[in-house]
C-alpha cells in the first residue's frame, strides 16, 4: 500500500506543476493583451483621480491587478489568526473569503457603472431568453461569465451549505437578479436582462465544478469519534450487566 501510495505522488504533483504553469501562462497571455489599455488608465489610477480610473473599465481592472498583493497579505493575516481554531483549514478558509471579496466586487463596480443617459434615458428590460446573447458578443459573454466566478469558486470553499452544483447556480442567479435589479431601479442607463442573468449563473455554476475537489461539506469526524468513543462504554455497560 505505500508503495502504491509513492507511485500515485508524483502524477499528483506533476499535475499540479502543469496547472500552476498553465494558469501563470495564462494570466501572462492576459496581461500581455491588456498591457496598453492598462497603461492607458495607470497615471490617472497612480495620481489618484476618479475620472478616468474607477469609473472606467480598464482603471477597475489595473486597480484589482494592483492591489492583489495587498488581498495575499490579508488572506496570510487571516489564516495566521485562525490556525489555532481551524487547523489544516485556516489557509483554505482565508483564501475563500479573501477571493470572494477581491473577484467579485471589482466585477459588480464594472457592472453597476452608468451609461451616458444615466438618469435621463428610462430604464429598459429585456425578459426574452437567449435573445439578447447575439448582440453580448464574445468579450461580452465572456465578462458576463466572470462577474460571479470568484463567488460561485470560493462559496462552496468556504461553507458546506453552497456545495452543490444546483445550489451554486441558484446562488449565481439571485446575486444576478440583485444587480439588474438595481441597475433598473438606479436607471443607470443598461439593460436589465434575463439573459444577464443566466450567463452569470452559468459562469458562477462553472466555476464551482473547476473547485469541486476543494469544496467544504459537513464534517463526518465527530459523529466517528462520538460512535468510537462510546463503544468502549457501551461494551462496559454490557459487560457490567
Amino acid at each position: 500500500m505505500n508503495h502504491n501510495a509513492s507511485l500515485s505522488a508524483p502524477p499528483r504533483r506533476a499535475r499540479g506543476t502543469v496547472l500552476l504553469g498553465l494558469a501563470i501562462l495564462g494570466a501572462a497571455g492576459a496581461l500581455f493583451v491588456l498591457r496598453r489599455p492598462l497603461m492607458m488608465s495607470a497615471p490617472r489610477c497612480m495620481a489618484g483621480r476618479w475620472h478616468g480610473c474607477l469609473d472606467t473599465f480598464n482603471g477597475v481592472v489595473l486597480m484589482t491587478l494592483v492591489t492583489l498583493p495587498l488581498a495575499v497579505l490579508v488572506a496570510w493575516a487571516l489564516a495566521r489568526g485562525r490556525r489555532a481554531d481551524a487547523g489544516t483549514s485556516a489557509w483554505r478558509m482565508s483564501l475563500a473569503e479573501v477571493g470572494m471579496v477581491h473577484g467579485t466586487v471589482p466585477f459588480v463596480w464594472m457592472t453597476m457603472m452608468p451609461g451616458g443617459g444615466a438618469g435621463t434615458v428610462p430604464a429598459r428590460v429585456s425578459l426574452v431568453p437567449l435573445r439578447d446573447l447575439v448582440t453580448m458578443g464574445p468579450l461580452g459573454i465572456g465578462g458576463n461569465l466572470l462577474v460571479f466566478a470568484a463567488l460561485g469558486f470560493f462559496a462552496p470553499m468556504r461553507w458546506a451549505a453552497p456545495a452543490s452544483v444546483p445550489r451554486i447556480l441558484a446562488l449565481g442567479a439571485g446575486c444576478s437578479v440583485l444587480v439588474e435589479s438595481a441597475q433598473y431601479a438606479l436607471q443607470l442607463d443598461r439593460v436589465s436582462s434575463v439573459d444577464d442573468v443566466l450567463v452569470n449563473a452559468a459562469g458562477a455554476a462553472l466555476a464551482g465544478l473547476a473547485s469541486r475537489r476543494w469544496w467544504r461539506t459537513t464534517p463526518q469526524a465527530p459523529s466517528r469519534a462520538s460512535g468510537v468513543s462510546a463503544s468502549p462504554h457501551a461494551s462496559a455497560t454490557g459487560r457490567a450487566a
